[in-house]
């Protein structure tokens, strides 16, 4: 019989709708139920592609046993982190704080109050390794709760004092001369022989890559030792067993060194990084990965409506893997002796196996030459074709407003860099989504909504990243378009975060300052897998500043950046989205204006302009009926732009909306803006 979670929207939260566990969603109801009969909370937070967690499941919560034990002595709370990513970094610093380390399924046993008493995350249902099982927590904190109450108190009292603390350290300076340390920080951590920084896991550290792509650029202190570990990273991620080299698109992280086996599940926020990162490199690896990842975006992820779903599951069948991994004899079934030798040597795969059970990760450690160019997009034609009869990895098609942002952006820029209208135009088709269903009208104003689900926005509201990742991909719409509706859109976003989420020293909160249903305002200004609510606001208000001219947008990206300054020197990986506006808001955001009638010159001086780091990008042409409704609804960028004599297109480079002398050749732009 169903639980309570089937009237739930959120993919992860449906999976356990069958559980014999009485499970509750997060809200007052819940707190009020454990009140009544003096039992505890157990919070469980995890996410619809995590393996973990369909294994904690499997093992505990469809258990009939430990159901009832659950049922009789907790309130039993399931959460999903990507709906309410809130409530997980709350209890997520619980858990780090409690254990020293973190993780999903997140498991945290809470009083009346919602303050935790005990945390952890994966429990076995057996003893096993040191670890205690399930079912042995559960006995030895309900017998705590009847047993032990002051000692429950004490270690929640201490714990609520703890998170009540939001970290804040008195603002620095974050300039040039901190992005250098910054830098020189991550050139001790760089993994010279394999690529990436420190050692397994190792995720793919998009931001910190896009940081040492505008750093490594003439013109901005030019550092070959940034360009060296970008190249050597992308070079390595691209090339190993994260990336699906039948299909494109990256896994979320790879569980050793060198990047050969990875932990299968997709994610939105990577691919949505990646693929704007690759487009911008300008290299033939760069545009290839870009290309491919795109495409696998757009058949995999987009939904009906026109956004773009969370995830890909890692499993399949019971299995991590199974959808992706070959052996030998796989290979042998489907192309035949001859081309499954000749494959077996281009994709590692061995007799031995570099995964499980015999089987191997495709990679791709070199590119064949000559008549091996189209032998490797005949073989790799078929083993997808072969792989699509597979059972597929299970999809959670909910639509997260901040994922969707990045996807945007990123669109933008890979539209223009690969000559793919059509990329824009599904860029567009997920702004119109996020304006149409997300945006919504209430007593209080505008307010944006964390996620949709078949079109169907759902009740939780947005969070910071929310509002500054779509803020900055409706910037990039405007930009793209001419059209100040998307500008006018992105700016109430802004708005929404300058007056509900900002701290008094210039900060950010994670949360607005109306939440009322958590222990504590979240504060979290480090990235992650994804940009920080933070830093994310922080680009969206250097864009904005870049296309309008609004000298407050600017002042409030400094104010912010200097609250993560003292982050951003200690830990770098954990900063590089602000340390790369950093980068580029010290000597001042490039903005770049393009205008002229539309064709092959245009769009060239538009794709030069999208690989000057950091750059702004606004494109238009005066001829058309779009200009004056552009200059009309506050793009200032363009005004008193106008083609160069002699030629029907031009380019303005600017900083601070001062302008060097226009251009229609591509390279002259490069060339002045390496001198600035």
């Amino acid at each position: 019989m169903p639980n309570r979670l089937a009237a739930a929207t959120s993919p992860y939260l449906l999976q356990h709708a069958e559980n014999p566990v009485d499970w509750w969603e997060w809200g007052p109801d819940a707190f009020e139920e454990a009140r009544h009969r003096d039992v505890p909370v157990l919070l469980s937070v995890g996410y619809a592609a995590c393996h973990w967690c369909h294994v904690m499941a499997h093992e505990s919560f469809e258990d009939d046993a430990t159901a009832a034990y659950l049922n009789a002595h907790y309130v039993c709370v399931k959460v999903d982190r990507e709906e309410r990513p809130d409530v997980d970094t709350v209890y997520m610093n619980a858990t780090t704080a409690m254990t020293g380390q973190g993780g999903w399924p997140m498991t945290c046993v809470l009083d009346h109050e919602g303050s935790p008493f005990f945390a952890g995350t994966y429990f076995p249902d057996v003893p096993q390794h040191g670890m205690p099982s399930f079912r042995q927590v559960l006995e030895g904190l309900s017998d705590a709760w009847e047993n032990r109450r002051d000692e429950v108190g004490r270690v929640a009292a201490n714990l609520r004092e703890h998170l009540a603390s939001d970290g804040s350290v008195p603002p620095a300076p974050l300039g040039a001369a901190e992005v250098a340390t910054a830098v020189r920080a991550l050139d001790g951590q760089h993994d010279d022989v394999r690529g990436g920084f420190g050692g397994a896991p190792k995720f793919p550290p998009s931001m910190v890559l896009e940081l040492l792509r505008r750093v490594s650029v003439q013109g901005t202190g030019e550092s070959p030792r940034a360009r060296q570990m970008l190249t050597a990273t992308v070079e390595a991620m691209a090339r190993g067993g994260m990336y699906d080299q039948l299909a494109g698109g990256f896994a979320r992280y790879s569980v050793d060194d060198r990047w050969v086996v990875p932990h299968f599940e997709k994610m939105l926020y990577d691919n949505a990084q990646l693929l704007g990162l690759y487009a911008r490199l300008g290299t033939s690896l760069g545009d290839r990965v870009a290309a491919e990842t795109a495409d696998w975006m757009l058949a995999e992820l987009r939904t009906p409506e026109g956004g773009f779903a969370s995830a890909l599951d890692a499993d399949t069948e019971g299995e991590e893997g199974r959808y992706y991994v070959w052996t030998p004899a796989q290979l042998a079934e489907v192309l035949g002796p001859d081309d499954a030798d000749w494959a077996a040597q281009v994709f590692g795969v061995t007799e031995r196996g570099t995964f499980e059970h015999g089987s191997s990760v495709l990679q791709r450690r070199a590119d064949p030459e000559g008549p091996g160019e189209q032998r490797l997009a005949d073989v790799r034609t078929v083993l997808r074709a072969a792989r699509e009869t597979r059972t597929r990895p299970a999809r959670d098609d909910k639509v997260v407003a901040a994922w969707n942002g990045l996807v945007i952006s990123s669109l933008v820029d890979a539209g223009s860099l690969l000559r793919r209208p059509d990329l824009l135009d599904a860029a567009l088709d997920a702004g119109r989504l996020l304006a149409e269903v997300h945006l919504v009208e209430t007593e209080a104003g505008s307010r944006l909504l964390r996620v949709s689900r078949d079109g169907v926005a759902g009740r939780h509201t947005a969070v910071l990243e929310d509002l500054g990742c779509v803020a900055g991909g409706f910037l990039a719409l405007a930009g793209a378009t001419a059209d100040p509706v998307w500008l006018h859109r992105a700016l109430a976003l802004l708005e929404d975060a300058l007056t509900r989420f900002r701290a008094e020293d210039g900060g950010f909160l994670d949360t607005p300052a109306d939440a009322s249903d958590l222990l504590t305002r979240p504060r979290d200004p480090g990235d992650n897998a994804s940009p920080s609510g933070l830093s994310a606001t922080v680009h969206a208000l250097l864009a904005a500043h870049a296309l309008t001219g609004t000298q407050r947008y600017l002042d409030a990206a400094h104010e912010a950046l200097g609250t993560v300054a003292a982050l951003a020197v200690r830990s770098p990986r954990f900063a590089g989205w602000s340390l790369a506006a950093a980068a580029v808001a010290a000597p001042g955001v490039p903005e770049v204006a393009v205008v002229g009638a539309p064709g092959e010159r245009r769009d060239a001086l538009e794709r030069e302009a999208r690989r000057l780091p950091g750059a702004v990008v606004a494109v238009a042409d005066p001829a058309s009926p779009v200009w004056s409704a552009a200059l009309d609804g506050g793009l200032a960028l363009l005004e008193g732009r106008a083609p160069v004599p002699g030629a029907t297109e031009a380019a303005y480079l600017c900083r601070g909306f001062v302008c060097q002398r226009p251009t229609a050749d591509p390279a002259v732009l490069r060339e002045v803006f390496s001198s600035l």
